[in-house]
């Protein structure tokens, strides 16, 4: 009876392809805008969190975050994710490990990350991302070997349920009544639980509304090596880019003006400009990601500059990163800590976002060289593979 060799672990830091660590230090900087006006309280807010009432700047700030942060990191990062899994599986069938084998280590890491995501929305944030990306993993991991043609025919499938979903979600925030976010309430206790449960429920709908299509096509295009090897794939790359920026772009438009308060329509109108913004999201997510394929693509002909490497490394750390936001961002925001969620607007929001990504490119810059791994990152490994 012939024993399989061991399962490898992750891939070295040193020997990891530069264009999806880029792409995901890049992309928390989108996530920290994203997330930081979800911390603030006391307004009204719209669709996408931010202040009905704000003032000029605030607006200002909301409007270029609608039109190109809103929606399109998330499906960007599982974008990622899928590409990830696939590097993932095809190194360890190269080993002679069987697919059942390569599976069940899928599965592990995915169980892992939907538990780290639990840990996160149960001590920080209730718009917690990773239990989606883990719940994914375990439902979809199939999909990594399905050929290119049912895994198309399922991404066309989630963006179809991904407008339903949207749809209904708008129709609720316009019919529920409004409160506090958990990231805003005053006693500890009762955020950690209304965090629960509102992770319970934005997880499924996360994984049905924003991540299964972005998923299934960073699963077709890491078939295609697009982003360790760029350069061949710069016109596919390229014209991803465009059109991806600009459906995003002009879909979010709409939305842009209703939570501006610039076009007040109907609440049927304004459920479908909430609708059609996220489903163009997805296109703007993997344009980002092909708009940093093209700048990896250049920066592999010469040396890496310092900035794409402190960038690089960021992604490199980017699940430690992404944990240090939110960690920052009660530190700052919550009321039972720095408190300014309540005396400050988005724009003020928006910068302490931008200087907390700052901070974690900084210290991963720093720390990342040499190989070492973030603490998440190790942490995730080490559940991962065990000690081996």
């Amino acid at each position: 009876m012939s024993i399989a060799p061991p399962a490898p672990g992750a891939t070295p830091v040193t020997r990891r392809a530069l264009a999806p660590d880029l792409a995901r230090g890049l992309m928390l900087l989108l996530i920290a805008l994203a997330h930081a006006h979800m911390y603030l309280s006391g307004h009204e807010a719209g669709f996408r969190g931010y202040a009905l009432d704000g003032a000029a700047l605030d607006r200002l700030v909301a409007g270029t975050q609608i039109l190109l942060v809103d929606g399109r990191a998330l499906p960007m990062f599982a974008a990622l994710f899928g590409y990830g899994l696939v590097q993932l599986a095809d190194r360890q069938l190269a080993t002679g490990r069987s697919w059942p084998q390569v599976r069940a280590v899928l599965r592990r890491r995915s169980l892992w990350l939907l538990a780290f995501g639990f840990c996160h929305a149960l001590l920080l944030f209730f718009g917690d991302i990773l239990g989606a990306y883990g719940l994914v993993g375990l439902v979809l991991v199939g999909f990594v070997r399905r050929e290119d043609r049912a895994v198309l025919r399922a991404a066309v499938i989630g963006l179809a349920v991904h407008v339903v979903v949207l749809f209904g979600f708008g129709l609720l925030t316009v019919s529920a009544p409004k409160g506090d976010t958990p990231a805003a309430m005053a006693d500890p206790v009762e955020a950690l639980v209304m965090r629960l449960i509102g992770w319970s429920g934005m997880t499924p709908t996360y994984f049905a509304a924003s991540v299964v299509p972005a998923f299934l096509f960073g699963i077709w295009a890491a078939r295609r090596h697009v982003l360790e090897d760029p350069t061949p794939h710069r016109d596919l790359l390229s014209r991803v880019a465009v059109a991806g920026t600009a459906l995003a772009v002009v879909g979010a438009v709409p939305l842009m003006l209703v939570d501006t308060r610039i076009w007040t329509p109907s609440d049927l109108v304004s459920v479908s400009a909430y609708a059609l913004h996220s489903v163009t999201g997805i296109a703007g997510g993997l344009a980002y990601a092909a708009i940093i394929g093209l700048v990896a693509g250049r920066a592999r002909r010469g040396r890496p500059g310092p900035l794409v490497r402190a960038l690089a490394a960021c992604g490199q750390w980017s699940l430690t990163c992404y944990l240090l936001q939110s960690v920052i961002f009660v530190a700052v925001f919550a009321p039972y800590a720095g408190g300014l969620g309540t005396r400050v607007g988005d724009a003020a929001a928006s910068g302490i976002a931008v200087v907390t990504w700052l901070a974690t490119v900084v210290l991963a810059a720093l720390l990342a060289p040499g190989g070492r791994r973030g603490p998440a990152e190790a942490a995730l490994r080490r559940l991962t593979y065990g000690r081996s």
